[in-house]
């Protein structure tokens, strides 16, 4: 969605047009339902989540102003009502998703591989990869989404968790090294430094 015309639904949505708000949910639903998903690793609680949030930003759309990114606002409404369900399960600090209760193990993504030999070794290193994310905090976890599958700008993720852009750096950095190390671990591989 280019930026001239997200700016006309979002107006025409804080003007009352539900079918622009309709259009907004549209282009934002699956991209927030997975960032939710990998946080919480529940698909039944990623879609009450996302939900909550799309209403949230409703009814609060009328005190959003055009200087901040509609992505990045939207985002750090999703950011808060999902560590609000994190802090009230117990599992925000420091705790693997695989240790909370109700949790679901994360789909193998599908793979247009060839070789059924390539296709297997893919799966499995997709599977490690999302192993990997659920053992790394909440923290990092969310920040290398932001980045890395949002494609997000630094500013970008700094205005949807509301922290600094040299926090976002930092915080970043500190992620992909502790992936880097969960993925290796899981492997058996050995750093080359």
């Amino acid at each position: 969605m280019v930026d001239e015309a997200e700016s006309g639904l979002i107006a025409r949505a804080q003007a009352g047009d539900q079918s622009a708000f309709t259009a907004l949910v549209r282009h934002y639903q699956d991209r927030l339902f997975r960032f939710i998903l990998r946080l919480t690793g529940n698909r039944d609680e990623a879609l009450d989540l996302t939900q909550e949030s799309f209403l949230k930003a409703h009814q609060a759309l009328a005190r959003w102003r055009p200087e901040a990114s509609f992505r990045s606002w939207l985002f750090r409404i999703a950011h808060n009502t999902t560590l609000d369900l994190l802090r009230r399960r117990g599992c925000i600090e420091f705790i693997s998703f695989a240790e909370c209760p109700g949790g679901e193990a994360e789909p193998a993504f599908p793979d247009a591989a060839p070789q059924p030999d390539q296709r297997l070794a893919d799966r499995q290193s997709v599977e490690l990869l999302g192993r990997t994310l659920q053992q790394l905090p909440v923290e990092q976890r969310e920040i290398l989404l932001l980045r890395e599958l949002e494609e997000m700008s630094y500013s970008e993720i700094a205005a949807t968790l509301g922290i600094a852009e040299g926090t976002v750096k930092s915080r970043l950095a500190r992620a992909r090294s502790a992936a880097i190390a969960g993925y290796q671990g899981l492997t058996g591989e050995l750093r080359d430094d």
